[in-house]
């Protein structure tokens, strides 16, 4: 089992240093927005709750960010799990971007630095950072949560992690047109409620739910892949680190929180692999190439599932879902 992590902020190859300034702007933008989001939600919730137009617009915005997240930016982009037709690949990452969480480059950068040390020193956002002690772990998970976004003093260098990425036209200029995509997270929301109602009132509210509130949720509940999954849940898998799988978290995130097989073949496109472990991502993906948008899908392959069980079990790969 690997050996905790001392100094989360501790140099590695292919990172910069990040100033007091940026890690503020983080703190403000990823960690304490979202937080008076949630509890204005709270509020909201126990005044006067949601009405179903919002809760449609907010659910649409969710599943949007999520897929965006969990097939374009991670299964995509980051590990390279299937290839697509070029139309394809740019709405992924706008859905990705559409997440707020950074633009697609740097995202991959920071969870493909994450893969080659997780769990060990170098991992951006290890629950195991500080120990393993009780009060060693409650830092840890919430450094893994949000804190390391001002924590961590530096960040992934794109250039050493993601040269492929920046080699992409596509994604260069999606890169640079990522405030846009950020605008459109909010305005589109806005924009749907306001037409649909009639109303600026509409509009207004559409624009918390949709946007504010769902970006707060969305976060939370991906973040939770980073603390959740590495501390707790099942592991049937021999992996380096302490990946685990957590099922409400793979509900919530359409298949990401099957995370134990995740790092056993990270370059998989299907997460949750054994019987009963829906994985919505996965199925879209099965979707694309059924349609002939998207090719070259690595499936998991049973004689690797074999070799990196742990356990001995019967709870195999659904029926058709191993098979390209």
């Amino acid at each position: 089992m690997s050996a905790p992590t001392r100094r989360p902020d501790r140099p590695t190859a292919g990172t910069f240093g990040v100033s007091t300034g940026r890690r503020t702007a983080y703190l403000v933008v990823l960690v304490v927005v979202p937080q008076v989001a949630l509890v204005a939600a709270v509020a909201a919730l126990w005044g006067r709750g949601i009405g179903p137009r919002d809760l449609v617009i907010a659910a649409v915005m969710y599943a949007v960010s999520i897929f965006g997240i969990s097939v374009g930016y991670h299964r995509l982009l980051t590990h390279r799990a299937f290839r697509c037709r070029r139309p394809l690949r740019i709405a992924l990452t706008v859905a990705g971007g559409l997440a707020l969480q950074g633009p697609a480059s740097l995202w991959a950068a920071e969870h493909r630095r994450h893969h080659k040390y997780a769990d060990r020193p170098g991992d951006p956002h290890s629950p195991w950072a500080y120990g393993e002690s009780g009060p060693a772990l409650l830092r840890g998970l919430l450094h893994a949560h949000v804190g390391w976004f001002y924590t961590a003093r530096r960040r992934s260098d794109r250039r050493h992690w993601v040269p492929d990425l920046l080699a992409d036209p596509d994604i260069r200029r999606l890169d640079a047109l990522y405030p846009v995509t950020v605008a459109a997270s909010f305005l589109l929301p806005a924009a749907a409620g306001g037409l649909w109602s009639g109303s600026w009132a509409g509009l207004w509210s559409a624009l918390f739910w949709g946007g504010l509130v769902r970006y707060a949720v969305v976060h939370h509940v991906t973040w939770s892949v980073n603390s959740v999954a590495h501390t707790f849940g099942d592991r049937a898998f021999d992996t380096r680190d302490r990946s685990s799988d957590v099922w409400w978290v793979a509900l919530l995130t359409f298949g990401e929180g099957w995370h134990n097989w995740h790092h056993a073949d990270p370059t998989c496109a299907r997460h949750g692999v054994r019987r009963g472990q829906l994985d919505p991502s996965a199925r879209l993906i099965r979707m694309f190439e059924r349609a002939g948008w998207a090719h070259d899908v690595r499936w998991p392959d049973p004689r690797r599932m074999a070799a990196r069980r742990t356990r001995a079990a019967d709870d195999g790969p659904e029926p058709g879902e191993a098979e390209p």
